[in-house]
């Protein structure tokens, strides 16, 4: 009996073994890199964009409440890129504006400009989890995607949605990000991102992004004009609507600083 209970054991363990083999040969960080850059590369030359936005934030009860929005948008080829995001209704947040430089190397840069106290405040790092406006979106969510901020894995090819997808891991490097990790989902064709899931520092599912409706633009870049990301944890939701969009508008540097929070109207 003893004899069998060593075989068994020994057994167990060879499977065990050979699973923790299996998941190091299937998760691949230079693919996994190799995927993100084409993502990256596929998305690039835009220039700048003039966005018209809605979003809709939902409780767990499933009451909406609706804002509207302007995001300004600007690349930046050797950096992250620049965005600045304006609300126009309803009446509490207007006038209420949010700047957001994305760096590569270094933490982001982010200022919020609330009308009702007429002052800048720049967003710490260490708070970077935090709510965007009260909606499910965190600030460090608002930033432009950067290959320099993550770890990469590749882990499997799957299906989503009908698509052929890559699943990729990513791991923030950054110390402050609200999360351990995000699972993307992104379509083998044209390396557009379809899902997202976030993981808290827990390691437990926090949020799901799911983004939908693509459309083409100048031929080249892809846009989805609907982007909900769902909290699993709360029950909550916040989707994001782009109703216009307008490349290549002539946006300068100088039109996303500190002084155009300020002048946002």
């Amino acid at each position: 009996m003893a004899k069998i209970g060593r075989v068994f054991a020994h057994t167990l363990l060879g499977l065990c073994l050979s699973a923790v083999a299996a998941t190091s040969v299937l998760a691949d960080p230079a693919e996994g890199l190799r995927i993100a850059k084409e993502r990256k590369l596929r998305n690039s030359g835009w220039e700048d964009t003039v966005a018209s936005t809605t979003m809709v934030l939902r409780d767990t009860r499933g009451k909406e409440s609706e804002r509207a929005l302007r995001v300004f948008t600007l690349e930046r080829a050797e950096e992250g890129d620049k965005s600045l995001t304006i609300f126009d209704s309803p009446a509490d947040v207007k006038g209420s504006a949010f700047l957001s430089f994305s760096n590569t190397l270094t933490p982001d840069d982010q200022w919020m400009y609330l009308p009702t106290v007429k002052r800048v405040k720049r967003i710490a790092s260490q708070n970077k989890s935090g709510p965007f406006m009260s909606s499910e979106f965190a600030y460090e969510d608002m930033t432009s995607f950067e290959l320099e901020k993550y770890q990469f894995n590749y882990l499997r090819d799957d299906t989503f949605d009908d698509q052929k997808v890559f699943v990729l891991e990513q791991v923030p490097v950054d110390e402050f990000s609200g999360y351990s990790k995000q699972i993307a989902f992104i379509d083998k064709e044209h390396y557009r991102l379809l899902k997202m899931d976030f993981f808290d520092k827990k390691g437990d599912l926090l949020k799901t992004l799911i983004l939908d409706d693509y459309e083409l633009y100048l031929d080249k870049y892809w846009r989805p004009h609907t982007s909900e990301m769902f909290n699993e944890q709360t029950g909550k939701s916040t989707a994001m609507f782009i109703n216009e969009i307008e490349f290549k508008t002539g946006l300068k540097d100088s039109d996303l600083d500190q002084d155009s929070l300020k002048r946002a109207r």
